[in-house]
């Protein structure tokens, strides 16, 4: 099939321009001409924080075919983008942020019009976290445009389908960085060091880990992200206010991917606290580099990891729940079992069936 992506890519950082990156290229392999429609102005300038990695330092290879066309202040471009879109068979909108991208989409999938099974939405949030009245709106106005919607959980499926009749379908995340090594021995030396990784917001429940740490001496905890809004600044006061300042490395700002294997190898274990979730790649991404992972019980993470055999789940929002994990992750011979059962990656055939799922067309 003639395939058309409308979603953000190298030079725009992050997981998601990571996702429609890998999505272009496995779309290729599995024999379908691409092309990908991208951003010229993503955001407006109230967004906190860069939004790009360096141009000469590509995360992923970059995908060839792609038209950075597109800006948030710009609706006759919006519109005249969606006509030759007509062309494609089919139409894939990645999606995360109705505040924004809900005027775009919306007034490009009524320019395409209803098409059959063409017009495909994928959820990476089928609503944004902190999300308002207007993002219900939003999302409603664009997945009814859809002809198919994609979640990455069936947590998300049932929340799109209180939103739209369009069919919902569901397709595990899977993961992008899928060439590093899995090198490290299960019997390696404890480092007594915890690692949080990825964009620092409230709902991903730092806070939380911090409370816990402090009811487990020795161990050590290094957090690696750009902070949202005020974050850094909370995160410091109250890592003094716990006395946490000999014990807790702050490494504020984008973690490129160049730098992401040294981080990982000085980790015991990746630690998840959040108080709610969607899907994350990050559990994949520490079984990637032989980390095991201690993550609540939310989204999609139940499912990514065996609770006790590659990792330990607990509860969300809960400081004692995730101090007595830590403790237990440190018992003799607990980290070293977690360590030893990592599943090998299985990255080809989740990619396989992704594509499937979108390129079947069908809705469940």
């Amino acid at each position: 099939m003639r395939i058309a992506i409308v979603g953000p890519t190298h030079p725009y950082k992050g997981g998601i321009a990571q996702h429609t990156t890998e999505l272009a290229h496995r779309l290729v392999r599995a024999g379908h001409e691409v092309s990908l429609v991208s951003w010229k102005a993503q955001y407006p300038f109230f967004y906190p924080g860069d939004q790009f990695v360096p141009t000469d330092k590509p995360e992923l290879p970059p995908f060839t075919s792609i038209k950075r066309v597109l800006s948030w202040k710009n609706p006759a471009g919006w519109i005249r983008w969606a006509r030759r879109l007509n062309k494609f068979d089919q139409v894939i909108f990645i999606w995360w942020v109705p505040t924004i991208q809900g005027p775009v989409y919306f007034s490009m999938l009524k320019a395409l019009g209803k098409r059959g099974s063409r017009n495909i939405v994928i959820c990476h949030n089928v609503i944004q976290h902190s999300a308002g009245p207007v993002d219900r709106q939003l999302t409603r106005l664009v997945l009814n445009r859809a002809d198919t919607v994609i979640t990455h959980t069936s947590a998300q499926a049932k929340l799109a389908k209180s939103l739209t009749k369009t069919p919902v379908s569901v397709a595990a995340l899977p993961e992008f960085f899928t060439d590093q090594p899995r090198a490290r021995p299960a019997k390696e030396k404890l480092h007594y060091n915890l690692l949080f990784f990825g964009l620092v917001r409230h709902y991903k429940g730092v806070d939380v880990l911090l409370r816990a740490l402090s009811a487990v001496p020795k161990v050590r905890l290094t957090i690696a992200g750009e902070m949202w809004g005020k974050q850094g600044a909370k995160l410091q006061g109250l890592i003094s206010e716990l006395k946490l300042d000999e014990r807790v490395t702050l490494q504020p700002g984008y973690v490129p991917a160049s730098d992401i294997a040294k981080l990982f190898s000085g980790a015991d274990a990746l630690v998840l606290p959040y108080r709610t979730a969607t899907a994350t790649q990050n559990i994949g991404l520490a079984f990637a580099h032989g980390v095991p992972v201690i993550a609540t019980k939310v989204g999609s993470m139940p499912g990514q990891l065996r609770d006790g055999m590659d990792g330990l789940l607990c509860e969300p929002g809960d400081a004692t729940s995730l101090a007595e994990a830590i403790k237990h992750f440190y018992e003799p011979e607990v980290a070293e079992k977690l360590r030893a059962n990592i599943p090998a990656s299985t990255a080809d055939t989740d990619w396989h069936n992704y594509i499937r799922t979108i390129t079947n067309r069908s809705g469940s």
